[in-house]
């Protein structure tokens, strides 16, 4: 309360190697008959843009910058016309001045960046939400033709339009062909989220909505929800929930946490639960792991990807990968419907049994290697879940 200098707190930004007027700068103080103050950065330099008579200056284009006057309202006036030129660059910056005059000092910072762009979509030109021109579906198959043209005969029979992603790494892959439908061939059994990646890279909309390809759309499969939802939120990713053939419905709500460890690694906390209810949605919470249905800003997915070294069996590693990057949100009234998994073994087809062969046996062979990934790339030395 009783430092004499005026400055700004925050919100002060630069262009790299560009200049800018500081904004706020002032002294307070009265009785004196010289007043005097500086300026000192690190990663920038100071400058004038017009001159106040009675001021002196020195060190107009460095890194130190002294101003003085007899008259404190020519200082004043002076201050206002001070400017900050960025000289050295980095991502994620900021330069912390020095602001002193005798007896006081203080600090404040200039962000460095480029300014960001944002990111347009057509969404069409229908008053209502256009689900074809915001939202594209994405799916992984593998060895499972038959759920797949399931799934998509129940897309298309609530959502004709809508673009369908397919990433295939059969070793003899079948045609998958239709209208709004790219079929994107991958090396033979290069993984699960190695898929994921791929069919992702190619969305070209605001939204992508994964699911897998055993599953199967229903009336209660709102897609208008889901984006209702992320419009008007600030989540970046929203996950619905899944009925059994069983008649059990699956949310998989979980909050994920982790907790500071010492030099062998922190630990990871996964908890049933959420945090809260969002206002305006009471079937929807705030939740940091959802089930392997949601729909997310194309962009933000993107930006955590999957690691495609979790090559069978993956799902919680792409939501710790998230966690302090996705806001994420569960909605139990958004539901999507699972093909039964129930199939007597000897009325299996080949098909089937490669697939439980392909997916099943390497489990504990991948299980070590999936182990090192997951620990090692995010140094956890322990995880405890509920």
């Amino acid at each position: 309360a009783n430092n004499p200098l005026q400055y700004p707190t925050q919100g002060v930004e630069v262009q790299p190697l560009k200049t800018i007027l500081i904004p706020g700068l002032s002294l307070k103080q009265e009785g004196k008959p010289n007043y005097m103050v500086h300026l000192t950065a690190t990663l920038g330099t100071f400058d004038v843009a017009a001159t106040v008579d009675m001021v002196s200056m020195e060190g107009a284009g460095e890194k130190h910058l002294m101003l003085s006057s007899p008259l404190i309202s020519a200082l004043n006036r002076q201050l206002k016309f001070v400017t900050y030129t960025n000289t050295m660059f980095h991502p994620k910056t900021a330069d912390s001045i020095l602001f002193a005059t005798e007896h006081h000092e203080s600090f404040f910072t200039i962000k460095v960046a480029h300014r960001i762009s944002p990111k347009l979509y057509s969404s069409g030109y229908e008053r209502e939400y256009n689900i074809s021109s915001l939202v594209t579906i994405a799916t992984k198959t593998f060895l499972r033709y038959d759920k797949l043209k399931d799934l998509i005969d129940s897309i298309r029979q609530f959502y004709p339009n809508v673009t369908i992603v397919v990433a295939d790494d059969n070793e003899h892959p079948q045609p998958v062909t239709g209208p709004h439908i790219e079929h994107y061939i991958m090396p033979f059994g290069k993984g699960w989220f190695a898929g994921r990646n791929l069919a992702v890279s190619q969305v070209t909309t605001k939204y992508v909505l994964w699911v897998d390809d055993d599953f199967i759309f229903t009336s209660n499969t709102k897609l208008e929800k889901m984006v209702e939802i992320l419009e008007k939120t600030t989540l970046d990713l929203v996950g619905g929930a899944v009925r059994e053939v069983t008649g059990y419905t699956a949310t998989y709500r979980h909050t994920i946490s982790v907790e500071e460890g010492g030099p062998d690694g922190d630990c990871l906390h996964m908890r049933i639960g959420h945090h809260h209810v969002i206002e305006g949605y009471p079937d929807c919470v705030v939740v940091d792991a959802v089930i392997n249905f949601f729909m997310g800003r194309t962009d933000k997915v993107r930006q955590v990807g999957f690691d495609p070294r979790l090559s069978r069996a993956a799902h919680l590693e792409f939501f710790v990968d998230g966690l302090g990057t996705l806001h994420i949100g569960s909605c139990s009234d958004i539901v999507i419907n699972h093909a039964s998994k129930i199939i007597l073994p000897w009325s299996k087809t080949e098909s089937q049994k490669a697939y439980d062969h392909f997916r099943y046996s390497s489990i504990g062979v991948d299980k070590n290697l999936h182990n090192e990934i997951y620990y090692f790339k995010n140094r956890f030395k322990c995880m405890t879940s509920q």
